[in-house]
């Protein structure tokens, strides 16, 4: 959704734009290209996919700077103010098809789902294998909205006694038997996506991150986020819906003891979908919310 960020961005009023999902370099290349007086700071904790887009944003020279860092610890460790911001949240398409990184349920994947291979940062499978019955059961029942938490858990736990979890295939095995023959695509995508959200506490960072670039942007700067199922869009939501709130008091506060004003305004009623062009050239935009908030002068 690149004229999507592009037409809510503004680029062209130039100044310094973060993007902290860089990924393949693409929203970064669209945002130098349409403000010659734009700069971003480009960030990605995946040192992979930080090597490829820097090749693909060489010739931009010093108008990029490409920093190795989760979004939010980058948000946090920096104070200069920003123009705008953008966040592409969830898996990028590089990740997905790369076997070895492990965030796929096709047959033989390692069950790894770590966004950064840090050394000794658990994996997808030693939260299978180590992790006790209760807190895998909060993991699928709040990231993965399965109703059936506590028995799936009870599943894993009985099937690591007999074999420690190391790869998908050990993973589909136990979903195929738990849910049976009427398992669904989107049955495995919300179970391995409730680890991968675990593995990298993502909604943790999403609320970090939230907070760090909102104090960064300045007066009439935009904010712009991408996210790609309901628990992250539920934050980023209820986040831009309140700051653009007058009073935040609790209700029985006879006077407004608060702010008093509020901290910008959303620029998007409800989430903007990607078009059908769109979702014909690339079927992973179909599930893309963009929400744009813009901060008070």
């Amino acid at each position: 959704m690149v004229a999507e960020v592009l037409e809510h961005l503004r680029p062209e009023r130039g100044g310094l734009y973060f993007d902290g999902t860089l990924g393949g370099g693409g929203h970064t290349e669209a945002i130098l290209r349409a403000g010659a007086a734009a700069s971003v700071i480009a960030v990605d904790q995946d040192m992979e996919a930080l090597k490829v887009a820097g090749l693909r944003l060489e010739s931009w020279g010093d108008r990029v700077e490409l920093v190795n860092a989760n979004f939010a610890d980058a948000a946090e460790s920096d104070e200069r103010p920003l123009a705008g911001a953008l966040l592409d949240l969830g898996v990028s398409s590089h990740q997905l098809d790369e076997a070895e990184r492990g965030f796929s349920f096709r047959p033989g994947t390692r069950l790894d789902m770590r966004m950064s291979a840090v050394p000794g940062a658990p994996t997808a499978a030693d939260l299978l294998n180590d992790w006790s019955q209760g807190d895998l059961a909060d993991v699928f029942y709040r990231y993965g909205e399965e109703r059936g938490s506590r028995r799936l858990a009870a599943a894993v736990v009985r099937r690591r006694g007999e074999r420690r979890f190391s790869t998908s295939d050990d993973l589909n095995e136990v979903l195929d038997r738990f849910y049976g023959p009427r398992i669904t695509v989107q049955d495995r995508a919300r179970i391995y996506q409730a680890l991968r959200i675990a593995v990298n506490d993502e909604l943790a960072v999403l609320e970090r991150a939230l907070v760090a670039l909102r104090e960064r942007l300045e007066s009439a700067g935009v904010f712009v986020v991408l996210s790609y199922h309901s628990l992250e869009d539920r934050i980023v939501k209820d986040a831009f819906r309140e700051w653009s709130r007058e009073c935040v008091c609790p209700p029985q506060l006879p006077v407004c003891r608060c702010r008093g004003a509020a901290l910008g305004k959303s620029l998007t009623r409800k989430p903007v979908m990607a078009g059908e062009d769109e979702v014909s050239a690339n079927t992973r935009a179909r599930s893309a919310r963009l929400r744009a908030w813009k901060k008070a002068v």
